[in-house]
């Protein structure tokens, strides 16, 4: 009788966790983490601030839980398209591209991934710990872009410094996306992006074909 006591208090303190952590989620796309305050996240989950911190010990904690959990769908993303594919190149524009896409359909997630709004550019960490574990997950979703172009003949210096060029070439086109900027040049972020990554195939491609001449 008290294991069945203990199991619905468990699953009572979980499923209030994980009401706050939505409303976190909410108030964190509204108002960035510099604007967020624990007062507004409890109004929205509609407790007192004082039980926050019975799950949370602080805003930074929870928005470090929300950005892993959207880096974990982000992973997921990225790894169903790569095992669609077959070949290094087509695993390669499978990984970019979808990580791509992930970011075009949830702009709030880009938010959160680089605490853009109300943050500005300005650098920010939720602590060593916290964020080494949070660049740990970015790097397993960008993992896939240099496996393939290892197995396309790059050596890993070369295919690290190509999933950072990847990272970096779809940062600038979601920005220019998510402002409407994109609009001025009448061009599509989408294809600019796949024309990138397709040339990046195409001179991996050439590289090891000279290679093995």
């Amino acid at each position: 009788m008290a294991t069945r006591r203990q199991g619905g208090r468990d699953a009572v303190g979980t499923r209030k966790r994980e009401l706050i952590l939505e409303a976190a989620r909410q108030v964190f796309a509204e108002e960035g983490l510099d604007g967020a305050s624990l007062r507004a996240i409890a109004m929205r989950a509609g407790y007192t601030p004082a039980a926050l911190y019975f799950h949370f010990e602080s805003k930074e904690v929870m928005y470090a839980e929300v950005l892993q959990a959207s880096l974990g769908a982000l992973e997921r993303t990225v790894q169903q398209a790569v095992s669609r594919s077959r070949t290094p190149g087509e695993k390669l524009k499978a990984a970019a591209m979808s990580f791509f896409k992930f970011y075009a359909k949830h702009p709030r997630d880009l938010d959160l991934g680089f605490y853009l709004f109300r943050g500005g550019m300005k650098p920010a960490g939720l602590g060593r710990d916290r964020d080494e574990s949070l660049n740990g997950a970015l790097d397993a979703a960008l993992r896939p872009i240099a496996a393939a172009a290892e197995a396309l003949g790059a050596s890993q210096e070369r295919a690290n410094l190509l999933m950072v060029e990847c990272f970096a070439h779809a940062a600038g086109l979601l920005l220019l996306l998510h402002t409407g900027r994109i609009r001025m040049f009448g061009a599509s972020a989408a294809e600019l992006m796949e024309g990138y990554i397709e040339d990046r195939i195409d001179q991996l491609k050439k590289g090891r074909s000279l290679a093995a001449e």
